[in-house]
């Protein structure tokens, strides 16, 4: 069983920093897609980041040059570090995992944590 569990939202000012970790149980994320999405009030879900098996990174447009994903193999936990907030990230941050098998990509997500930047 495969489970997904975020940790480190909270509520920081504008131009500060957070860090999100997702701590991986029942799979390895050193051999899955892993990712960070947001969805902010009111919107839909978006991408943030993500961290491909074989290490290569992407963003969304609106977090490039401040977000920076990055993994822990050995503690098989993904992390969201987050620089130069601004008031339009606050979001419920939800990390995931893409697994692909010959049915097609099935996707895992953890429970979301709140990110609240206040101007």
């Amino acid at each position: 069983q495969v489970q997904l569990v975020e940790s480190g939202g909270g509520l920081v000012q504008a131009g500060g920093s957070l860090r999100l970790s997702c701590a991986v149980s029942g799979s390895i994320v050193s051999l899955n897609d892993m990712g960070w999405y947001r969805q902010p009030p009111g919107k839909q879900r978006e991408l943030v980041a993500v961290i491909t098996s074989g290490g290569s990174t992407n963003y969304g447009d609106s977090v490039k040059g401040r977000f920076t994903i990055s993994r822990d193999n050995a503690k098989n936990t993904v992390y969201l570090q987050m620089n130069s907030l601004k008031s339009e990230d606050t979001a419920v941050y939800y990390c995931n995992l893409r697994r692909y098998s010959s049915r097609g990509p099935y996707d895992y997500w953890g429970q979301g944590t709140q990110v609240t930047v206040s101007s």
